[in-house]
């Protein structure tokens, strides 16, 4: 078994198809840039297979363009022609598991879910929601400097 970890971006969303015996199966295909030093960069594409259900919490947040990264079992490279005749070499991955990259979007905005506080904000079914709503954002006053001074103790 070969493991392998790669970051990048994905170049478009996720294809989601069935086998026919009924099996899920998720396609992503990820860009993932190699430096190549003076010669200047490289993109080498990978194609990441996903068996069954277990990411589909997370396929609803990935667009072409968000990063990731994946961690799975490399298989044996295929080599095909394109069509103008050059040699390809195909890259695949079966994820054993995916994660959002911490650097986030390419264009500045997260994609997350909402948080439970924000939920619970939003829920108005009691009457109390305009009180809950006061307590949740005086909750976030009060834990955002302490976030930023944890941030500033870090030693690299």
């Amino acid at each position: 078994m070969n493991q392998i970890t790669i970051a990048g971006h994905l170049g478009a969303d996720p294809e989601v198809r069935f086998t026919s015996g009924g099996q899920k199966v998720t396609t992503l295909r990820v860009a993932a840039r190699v430096r190549r030093g003076a010669k200047g960069d490289d993109t080498i594409w990978w194609r990441v297979t996903i068996w069954g259900e277990q990411f589909d919490k997370m396929i609803p947040y990935l667009k072409k363009g968000s990063p990731i990264i994946v961690f799975g079992e490399l298989s044996k490279p295929e080599i095909f022609t394109n069509r103008d005749g050059q040699p390809q070499v195909s890259m695949n991955i079966t994820a054993q598991n995916l994660l959002f990259s911490p650097f986030g979007r390419p264009d500045g905005q997260g994609t997350s879910a909402p948080s439970q506080e924000e939920s619970a904000s939003q829920d108005t079914s009691f009457g109390g929601g305009q009180q809950q709503q006061q307590q949740s954002q005086q909750g976030q006053a009060q834990e955002e400097p302490a976030s930023t001074i944890a941030d500033e103790e870090i030693p690299f």
